[in-house]
């Protein structure tokens, strides 16, 4: 099926060619295996060699429901949501250059670092971390990540 990676131009949609030479189009990435978008976003967008994922909370793709378990558990959730739009572009954890962190409360920092750090175990990427008011959802954590192939 060829559900992972739509291409718009020109008003066409089709599915992305892995071999298929690099271009300057902007490409949307949607996979099942993450939350679908709650709004007018994308999971990601790939531009040339480079992916732009959306802020992923820890949605359980399955069930539409906040994982519960708190921080760790959530962490862990949004980094498989993330995976998950990673493959739809054909990479992988070891190719996000860039990862930005937001946190209700900065008291969960370690707990949430244990879990990304079995994401990113090898040259991890580079990233800031925050604490925000408030996360949809209720949610206590949301990462965001660029990739480049």
């Amino acid at each position: 099926m060829c559900a992972s990676l739509l291409v718009l131009a020109a008003g066409s949609t089709s599915c992305w060619d892995s071999n298929a030479s690099e271009t300057t189009e902007k490409k949307v990435v949607f996979t099942s295996d993450a939350p679908t978008p709650v709004g007018p976003y994308s999971q990601g967008i790939l531009f040339g060699s480079t992916l732009y994922c959306s802020g992923q909370i820890g949605i359980d793709p399955n069930t539409g429901e906040l994982v519960e378990g708190g921080i760790e558990a959530e962490t862990d959730q949004v980094l498989k949501n993330l995976g998950a739009i990673l493959r739809a572009a054909n990479m992988d954890y070891q190719d996000v250059v860039m990862a930005t962190i937001f946190l209700t409360d900065l008291d969960g920092y370690s707990a949430m670092n244990q879990v990304y750090a079995r994401y990113f175990d090898v040259a991890p990427p580079a990233r800031q971390a925050v604490e925000v008011d408030r996360i949809p959802a209720d949610a206590n954590v949301e990462i965001s990540v660029v990739a480049i192939k």
